[in-house]
């Protein structure tokens, strides 16, 4: 029976439960035993010292968005037999400070990542961007998307006579990125006055401009609030960080049959298929154009929702990502 380890920074974050916590139970059906650790963000070396006798425990050990120096990256990798370095962020940069800036990036981040990559035995990257930079230094990457049960999603239902919802889910520290559509949704607002912005999250932009529902995020509830709106964004700007990101809101609207406009920066391209399942927006205006056609044509709508939950189902779907990650996991303890 191989025994697989997961280490993240915590446990509960978004991400780690997305990509790491949802493997737990695939690979528990598939004979495997799993444990869940909490990785220190300091007491470098030391942490990886004292966790020595789980390391050794492992047949294949995944970090998940943990960068290490050179020196802890050659020890962890003399303790576990096999390592996986799982990253679904531009990690190798800093997020931008403000809205428009660039990036702050630094030598000792980018040579932290990849001493990480090459002391592992692969790197399951989260899109193509960052498997790019891992292949650098890395043996092997995997480009495994971090995906959606879409199971969990109903499909949205026409609400004829409903007020236009526009609908944006996140975590509280990306709801700047709204601001670069406020012109278009306050233009649209003029033109219908019913216009809703459904932000689904802990925070919540203040626009006396637009009419924003504020919705506290719960994973009870998501599902039904994604359900109950008409068009799903995701503005991004175009920099090293964003690139990096995986469009992960994205497929949640999509799995929820909604149509989609977002920036066609980085995994977005590879959710959103312009004209398809959703629409590409550069800059406001098109934003506010793209907006325009899907809320008055129901009918298109309909179409490109429906064709963005198939898309999901055949390439982003909870079950093709568990299987292809176990079967990377069963490889190496196998090798």
């Amino acid at each position: 029976m191989p025994n697989a380890l997961l280490l993240g920074y915590d446990p509960d974050q978004p991400s780690f439960r997305h990509r790491m916590r949802s493997l737990v139970p695939a690979l528990e059906a598939a004979g495997w035993r799993v444990r869940i650790e909490r990785f220190p963000r300091g007491r470098y070396l030391w942490r990886t010292l004292e966790r020595r006798d789980v390391l050794r425990w492992a047949d294949v050990a995944v970090l998940h968005q943990i960068k290490l120096a050179g020196p802890e990256a050659r020890l962890f990798s003399a303790f576990a037999r096999h390592g996986v370095f799982d990253v679904d962020d531009a990690i190798y940069v800093r997020k931008p400070r403000r809205l428009g800036e660039p990036p702050d990036t630094s030598f000792w981040r980018r040579r932290k990542f990849a001493a990480t990559c090459a002391n592992v035995d692969a790197v399951a990257a989260g899109n193509e961007v960052l498997a790019t930079v891992a292949r650098a230094t890395a043996h092997a990457v995997e480009i495994l998307p971090t995906s959606v049960d879409v199971a969990a999603y109903q499909a949205a239902v026409p609400r004829p006579g409903g007020a236009p919802t526009v609908v944006w889910i996140g975590s509280p520290e990306n709801l700047v990125y709204l601001e670069m559509i406020r012109p278009a949704l306050a233009r649209l607002t003029q033109r219908h006055p019913r216009l809703v912005l459904k932000v689904i999250c802990s925070r919540f932009p203040d626009w006396p401009e637009v009419a924003v529902q504020r919705v506290p995020w719960s994973a009870a509830t998501e599902a039904a609030e994604l359900a109950a709106a008409d068009v799903g964004v995701m503005p991004l700007t175009d920099d090293e960080w964003s690139r990096g990101k995986c469009a992960f809101k994205l497929l949640q609207y999509m799995a929820a049959s909604l149509p989609c406009v977002a920036s066609p920066v980085g995994a977005n391209t590879e959710a959103v298929l312009d004209g398809e399942t959703g629409y590409h927006a550069r800059d406001d205006r098109e934003w506010e154009a793209a907006l325009a056609r899907l809320i008055e044509s129901p009918q298109l709508a309909a179409r490109f929702g429906a064709a963005g939950r198939e898309r999901v189902e055949r390439y982003f779907s909870m079950q093709v990502y568990r299987a292809r990650y176990l079967a990377l996991l069963t490889r190496l303890a196998a090798g």
